[in-house]
């Protein structure tokens, strides 16, 4: 059978690629970031994309990232693919950051303490123990002052980073191609 293995990968070669894969755990992100300048957007569409994706990874709605960033970018006219892509920020490794400092930050903020050590684990206990109006104002609206106060920022730079290397890529790419494979050569 084409693309199969010769010798057939034992429990352990398996169990070992889902901790840690061949590959490396780069490597989606690299493919992400491919996929991202491959676009055949303009530059201000993919870039905006990249800004709503980045954005909506800082909100305290697990699970509704993808959802929220393409209804977000559809609305002002960036790329949808470029804005799921971009939610990849908020993945399980850097998600108990997240959570974390949007609401430290947003308790600073709004200038309240509620003494509460907000973690993902803290957050689970909660959520199981108490409705989301009794949620609201000691967790989900601090975290969502903090999502605004760290995610514009950080969707601002994406939104510069994300221009700019497009651009430069295309130019890149364009010169590239433009020349004959003897051109090339004397170059």
């Amino acid at each position: 059978m084409l693309f199969q293995r010769r010798e057939p990968a034992t429990w352990r070669d398996r169990a070992r690629n889902v901790f840690w894969p061949r590959k490396g755990l780069g490597r989606p992100f690299r493919y992400a970031g491919k996929r991202i300048l491959r676009r055949s957007a303009s530059p201000h569409a993919v870039a905006t994309g990249v800004a709503v994706g980045t954005l909506s990874s800082f909100t305290p709605f697990l699970g509704l990232h993808v959802l929220m960033a393409v209804a977000i970018a559809h609305v002002l006219a960036g790329d949808l693919l470029a804005a799921a892509l971009a939610t990849v920020l908020a993945n399980p490794l850097t998600l108990p950051f997240i959570l974390a400092g949007t609401f430290h930050v947003g308790e600073q903020v709004m200038g309240t303490d509620s003494g509460l050590a907000v973690d993902l684990v803290d957050l689970k206990g909660l959520s199981e123990h108490l409705s989301f109006s009794e949620l609201w104002e000691p967790v989900v609206q601090p975290m969502l002052v903090g999502a605004l106060a760290l995610g514009v920022p950080a969707a601002a730079s994406a939104y510069a980073v994300t221009r700019v290397g497009l651009r430069a890529f295309r130019n890149r790419r364009r010169r590239g191609s433009g020349r004959t494979g003897s051109e090339k050569q004397k170059t």
